[in-house]
């Protein structure tokens, strides 16, 4: 089965480079041209079926890309609760000492008052592997997510470092899939 990982249109957070996880924010109108660009150059596969998270710039960025079509919405799927982070961005957390910290661990440890990473990449992969039992019966899925959901997936289903799977808003990856949720390729797809 082919499986379209796509990462959210850009909101006002994201462009200002904060931390944006269980902020329920819509896209800004730089994120929609740029996904309405991105369908023009038809970068985005046809699916089958659609999921999403139930967060707004992932709702609306499935109804830019894939216009009229219902979508499944999946709450496993929301971003990572970034707790004292949320809503700051790296120049505010500079005196952080506890940022700090989990800048220096390789951001493995806990989101203080927020979600711990381990459970959050579970959570990610369990949803990913109901989604491809449910789906089962399809060519093509996509899912319309967060970056921290996509990162998750490939490094558990495909290999390698949660960071190697990095993606920028309107990007993603398009996989092929078995039966039992392995990846077996993963290309990425941009706007370049």
């Amino acid at each position: 089965m082919k499986v379209i990982l796509i990462r959210h249109g850009a909101t006002m957070g994201n462009q200002e480079k904060r931390y944006i996880g269980i902020t329920d924010e819509a896209l800004c109108d730089a994120g929609i041209e740029k996904l309405l660009k991105n369908v023009h150059k038809d970068i985005y596969p046809a699916a089958d079926k659609i999921y999403v998270s139930p967060m707004k710039r992932c709702i609306q960025t499935a109804q830019i890309i894939y216009p009229g079509r219902e979508a499944v919405v999946v709450d496993d799927l929301k971003e990572c609760d970034f707790g004292r982070f949320e809503g700051k961005n790296y120049i505010e957390l500079s005196g952080d000492a506890y940022y700090q910290r989990w800048i220096d661990s390789n951001a493995t440890l806990p989101f203080p008052k927020g979600e711990d990473v381990k459970a959050f990449r579970k959570r990610c992969t369990e949803a990913f592997l109901r989604i491809v039992k449910h789906a089962k019966d399809n060519e093509s899925v996509a899912l319309v997510v967060h970056g921290g959901t996509i990162m998750s997936i490939l490094s558990e289903f495909y290999g390698g470092s949660y960071y190697d799977y990095h993606c920028g808003n309107a990007e993603g990856y398009i996989c092929e899939v078995t039966q039992d949720a392995r990846i077996i390729s993963a290309k990425k797809v941009n706007n370049s």
